[in-house]
């Protein structure tokens, strides 16, 4: 835990809510522990998935993200270096490729037909602006244009009646962020 007079991140005042101090300190010890041991027991996805109680005075959001993000990207790195070393680069890449197949064939697909749709009473991710972010990611890795994972990682969507599955969603941007972890 860290010190009452020295946080590890921005705390929240007022009304805004920030990520709870515990939770936050309690997985970063975690995370360190699992880097330092190189434990399998944590992954770079296990650390793009972790999910933080909303408190008031907790920390503030931006900045632990930043550090979940340089976290995961360590976690990647030696994930890919361990991969390389084990199955060879062929095996790496063909993996990695395969991803980004399945990736690029789910954003093939028609406009307002790319992800699974919630009921009409239900709220999902706004279509326009998913299918929006699909192009940008599908012209990433078709032929390069420039999409930095920070951009993937940060990427947010307002809700509508009737829109795309969360769930599906959110799996491809992960499966995106692997893709751009391994290649970087």
């Amino acid at each position: 835990m860290s010190d009452a007079s020295s946080p590890m991140f921005p705390e929240t005042r007022g009304r805004d809510r920030g990520y709870d101090k515990v939770a936050v300190e309690e997985f970063l010890a975690r995370a360190r522990a699992a880097f330092e041991q190189a434990d399998a027991g944590l992954s770079s996805a296990d650390v793009r998935a972790v999910a933080f109680p909303l408190v008031r005075e907790g920390y503030a959001i931006a900045a632990v993200d930043a550090a979940l993000g340089r976290i995961e990207d360590a976690f990647a790195l030696r994930e890919r270096e361990a991969a390389l070393s084990s199955d060879g680069v062929e095996g790496w890449v063909g993996r990695t490729r395969e991803t980004a197949q399945v990736v690029l064939d789910r954003l093939a697909r028609p406009r307002g037909h790319r992800f699974r749709r919630v009921g009409l009473l239900r709220y999902g991710y706004r279509v326009d602006e998913v299918d929006l972010v699909a192009d940008k990611i599908a012209r990433y890795l078709e032929d390069g244009s420039p999409v930095s994972v920070e951009q993937v990682r940060s990427v947010a969507f307002r809700m509508e009646r009737g829109g795309y599955h969360e769930g599906q969603v959110d799996a491809v941007l992960d499966a995106v962020v692997e893709v751009m972890l391994a290649v970087s």
